[in-house]
């Protein structure tokens, strides 16, 4: 942590590592603690702080849950101003409209316009306090202004769920939204499902649930069904295996 550390862009081309967080007099050490949480879980982790009521402190490292990283390298200065200086572009959260605000863009837009900007710098994305957010002369040295599209009748956001909303937009943007797959087994055969289909059609006969004099639409939309399913080797043999062990249930009645 440090009382006026180097604020100066990142060489990387990671756009994530030239984004700063900007918190703005925080009066409850608990909400720097949830937004290091929120911005490492992002991606994030350049955190500056504007004469916070108070930090370092045990409630923010509890709430940081793991990402007391963030808070070990946050910057504490003392005015906006130093919190913004070297920035290329600095981006405003602000749920309440103000009559005097310059660009104002929806969060997705505004994170958008910030990794289009990072090749040239690094780009400041400034919250205000917990009860009444941003002044407008803070918002008033903020280039754009983005706001979060809620609830009318209820906008007011945590911040550290603002935080967490515009960090997730701005992970979206950079390119980083991929997320896990399940895997994939091996897809059955044209002829593994032709022989369900057939196994079906003999066991729907015996249990009489089946007329091959009169089949109707029955087979044809059952046969539609598997290949919308597109099922897997493993799952025609467990079908397969359903379809025999019923076979052997009524092979066996009608020997009792």
């Amino acid at each position: 942590m440090s009382a006026a550390s180097d604020l100066s862009a990142s060489t990387t081309s990671d756009p994530l590592a030239r984004m700063r967080v900007v918190l703005v007099r925080t009066s409850h050490p608990g909400n720097i603690g949830a937004t290091a949480r929120a911005m490492l879980t992002m991606g994030l982790d350049r955190l500056v702080l504007v004469a916070p009521r108070r930090f370092p402190d045990p409630a923010a490292d509890a709430r940081a849950s793991g990402a007391t990283a963030v808070l070990a390298r946050a910057t504490v200065v003392e005015s906006l101003d130093a919190a913004l200086a070297g920035a290329v572009l600095t981006i405003g959260l602000s749920a309440r409209p103000r009559e005097f605000a310059g660009q104002v863009l929806p969060v997705r837009a505004a994170a958008e316009r910030a990794v289009a900007t990072a090749p040239h710098g690094e780009v400041a994305l400034v919250f205000g306090t917990e009860m009444s957010g941003l002044s407008n002369e803070d918002l008033a040295r903020c280039a754009v202004v983005a706001t979060i599209p809620a609830n009318p009748g209820y906008a007011s956001l945590n911040l550290a769920a603002a935080v967490q909303v515009a960090a997730y937009e701005l992970r979206v943007a950079a390119g980083q939204g991929a997320v896990w797959t399940a895997p994939r087994f091996a897809p059955a055969s044209h002829d593994e499902i032709e022989g369900l289909h057939a196994h079906a059609v003999r066991t729907l006969a015996a249990m009489r649930f089946l007329d091959p004099a009169m089949p109707k639409r029955l087979m044809p939309r059952l046969r539609r069904l598997f290949a919308r399913a597109g099922l897997e080797r493993e799952e025609v043999n467990i079908l397969r295996g359903i379809l025999a062990r019923i076979d052997a249930l009524i092979d066996g009645a009608r020997r009792s």
